[in-house]
């Protein structure tokens, strides 16, 4: 359900149109899931996530006009659609592709997710539901790349101390990332690989293992 606990509105973007309408079908038979709409590349992506306000966008990465990610930061960035407006939606990247760089630029651009196109239906399905939900939603080889991304250096950074300091206070990423003077992209990115250093996949677990860890020794 979305975050209100009404049916979650999915906005799907996607190039290719057999691709689309197979995870349109896919969707559209879950009854907690409603697809309110489609489009064929980022530019067009943009301008149906302003009027159709959904409360995740499955998002393809490599497309014509405008590509996966700069249609997610320009989705994010839009006026009256911050999180203090409560109405930003929750990106899923859904792409073939599974590069570091690619990983990295999605989330950078504020993704909470990266799913592969080969993605079993229920995983697909949970992914959505749990990305309405604001919980980070990642393809199993994509963490096995952010977690080897960091091998060797599991002490966390300053900066994700940082982070997560403030997120054990209870403050939103937008409002960890006002506080920091940082981008709310540069947060998730922060958090992503505290995740991953932690061997943790949500806020609330990275906090508990980093204060047994002793990197909050004062929280």
């Amino acid at each position: 359900m979305s975050r209100d606990g009404a049916v979650v509105r999915v906005l799907v973007v996607d190039d290719h149109p057999v691709v689309r309408s197979g995870i349109v079908g896919m969707l559209a038979a879950e009854p907690d899931l409603e697809v309110v709409g489609e489009a064929g590349d980022g530019e067009q992506a943009v301008r149906l996530a302003a009027e159709v306000a959904p409360d995740v966008v499955l998002m393809d990465l490599r497309m014509p006009v405008l590509d996966g990610v700069g249609a997610t930061t320009a989705i994010l960035a839009s006026p009256g659609r911050g999180p203090a407006a409560g109405s930003a939606p929750r990106v899923v990247v859904l792409t073939t592709y599974e590069t570091d760089a690619d990983i990295l630029r999605a989330v950078e651009a504020g993704a909470t997710g990266y799913l592969l196109k080969d993605t079993p239906r229920d995983e697909l399905v949970a992914g959505v539901r749990a990305a309405a939900r604001g919980q980070t939603v990642l393809a199993p080889s994509v963490a096995t790349r952010l977690v080897t991304s960091v091998r060797g250096t599991d002490r966390l950074t300053d900066r994700e101390v940082e982070v997560l300091r403030l997120v054990a206070r209870g403050l939103s990423n937008a409002a960890v990332g006002r506080e920091l003077f940082i981008t709310e992209a540069t947060v998730k990115t922060h958090l992503l690989r505290a995740f991953a250093k932690l061997g943790v996949d949500d806020r609330t677990a990275a906090v508990t293992v980093a204060m047994q860890r002793g990197f909050l020794p004062d929280v």
